[in-house]
């Protein structure tokens, strides 16, 4: 599993069809399933994000660059947590210029790790997260707060 995960001061995600779901304070997480995931995966990536510390020590604290101390994760700020599938993160662009989305699960495979994520999230988290919809066109708009992106890839743990 590939995840960028993005520190957001709030974030929303419409479809066309008029689904949509927003949160405040928080992260946005966006997701993409490749072929070679297990749901060992889905427990291992649940539990980085919810413990990652990238919040400030405290309220009022300085902006990155600016001696900003990241020290209280999402769970110790209470920020809320909105996950977004994307088939994108597994592109390659090794030939050409058109990427292969090779090694991106296909969506019988995907869908119920995507949604095993979600409930593993959920556990580590202790109470429910907001999603977009699965195999939708999406509109994710976001105010990143840091700004502050880090990227996990669960093959590449140490």
């Amino acid at each position: 599993m590939r995840a960028v995960i993005q520190r957001v001061s709030s974030a929303s995600v419409r479809t066309d069809g008029g689904f949509a779901n927003a949160i405040g304070s928080g992260l946005l997480v966006l997701l993409g399933v490749g072929r070679s995931d297990t749901p060992a995966d889905c427990a291992w990536l649940a539990e980085k994000i919810v413990k990652l510390r990238i919040f400030p020590e405290g309220p009022g604290g300085a902006g990155p660059g600016e001696g900003e101390q990241m020290a209280r994760a999402v769970r110790d700020v209470e920020g809320e947590i909105l996950v977004v599938s994307q088939f994108t993160l597994h592109a390659s662009v090794r030939k050409g210029t058109r990427p292969s989305f090779n090694d991106a699960a296909p969506p019988e495979q995907a869908i119920p790790l995507y949604d095993e994520f979600i409930l593993q999230l959920q556990t580590a988290l202790g109470r429910r997260v907001q999603t977009g919809k699965f195999g939708a066109m999406m509109k994710v708009s976001l105010v990143n707060d840091g700004p502050v992106t880090i990227v996990i890839d669960t093959k590449a743990r140490d």
